[in-house]
């Protein structure tokens, strides 16, 4: 089968590979039907992610069809369709009992998928634990609408939570990215005072613009006086940081007030600083982390009441055949990409 290959550090290279088949009984096969590409593959071949293995086959955002399972796995049955968790979890550690799934202890928990085994873009996957890492998508929910369930919308959805946004609060939201647009749904269902994200590509702004009018768009330049202007007590009550980069980082608690919660959902490509003079009596709480997978049911319950639509940002389609075309788009983002679909 065609598998995209992290092959060193700057090379992604398409290889043929053995279909993959059951090691463990807790696994399943899935054939993929639908992958995408997040910036965290980006990070992988530009070498930011110490973890991940030259040789593994890239990409953890994918749906699919389960093929066969192990004699464990009692959850997804053949013929199943299914979205895929980013994260792979025993559901048995002390972790995983307190719903810190991506710190799961097993050695192929957490991040595996893409980074450390073999991942999701490709013809065919092994998923450990299915049970945990397999979710059912409803008949009436396509591919396209359950595509980013298992990563990027799980990542918004678990930043939401955390952040404990509030019906009288002004949310800033830095980056309108994938992450960050699907981080901007999430904080649309609390229903607060205010969302601003700030944001300074214009192809994103844009497409913020059109779909989502009443969020207000400023840009990173003009943010710290605009949210100072826009808000009641000095700063934002919620900051989600979701574009990561070291001004951006600054950013974030520069614009938030006083005893506020600024939630970190970026992957940094090197370490932040924390000028804590600098910060000294503003007592901001920070929150930080990775995705969560635990909701994936919730998410896809939500998707098919209606009340989340990820389906406008896949704004390219390629065939697998072709990835290595979409990987460029992307990364250079041409041609006002937010999201690529990938098809084998």
């Amino acid at each position: 089968m065609l598998a995209y290959t992290y092959i060193s550090k700057g090379k992604f290279e398409l290889t043929e590979k053995e279909k993959p088949v059951i090691q463990e009984s807790r696994d399943a096969i899935v054939k993929i039907t639908m992958a995408s590409i997040c910036s965290s593959d980006l990070h992988i071949k530009h070498g930011s992610v110490s973890k991940a293995i030259p040789g593994i086959t890239v990409g953890h955002e994918m749906v699919g069809i389960v093929e066969e399972t192990g004699d464990s796995v009692n959850n997804v049955k053949s013929g199943d369709r299914v979205t895929v968790n980013v994260e792979t979890f025993c559901g048995e550690c002390f972790f995983c009992k307190k719903g810190y799934v991506n710190n799961c202890t097993d050695k192929n928990g957490g991040w595996a998928l893409g980074c450390r085994i073999d991942g999701g873009q490709t013809e065919y996957v092994r998923v450990p634990f299915a049970d945990t890492g397999l979710n059912k998508i409803p008949d009436s929910v396509t591919d396209e609408q359950a595509l980013f369930v298992g990563d990027v919308l799980a990542t918004g959805y678990w930043a939401t939570r955390i952040s404990e946004i509030t019906a009288d609060d002004t949310v800033l939201i830095i980056g309108a990215g994938p992450t960050g647009i699907c981080t901007l749904l999430c904080v649309m269902l609390k229903k607060p005072k205010q969302i601003i994200i700030c944001e300074k590509d214009e192809n994103r702004i844009k497409f913020v613009s059109d779909h989502y009018p009443d969020v207000k768009i400023v840009r990173p330049e003009e943010a710290e006086d605009y949210v100072m202007s826009n808000s009641s007590y000095g700063g934002a009550d919620v900051v989600l940081e979701v574009a990561g980069s070291e001004s951006t980082f600054e950013l974030a608690w520069k614009c938030a007030r006083p005893n506020s919660i600024v939630t970190i959902v970026a992957l940094y490509d090197k370490a932040q600083v924390l000028p804590l003079p600098d910060m000294y009596g503003k007592n901001l709480i920070f929150k930080t982390g990775g995705v969560d997978g635990c909701e994936c049911d919730e998410i896809l319950k939500l998707i098919e009441q209606g009340k989340i639509d990820t389906t406008p940002l896949i704004t390219h389609t390629y065939p697998l055949e072709q990835i290595g075309e979409a990987y460029e788009l992307f990364e250079n983002k041409q041609d006002g990409v937010i999201k690529v679909a990938i098809k084998p």
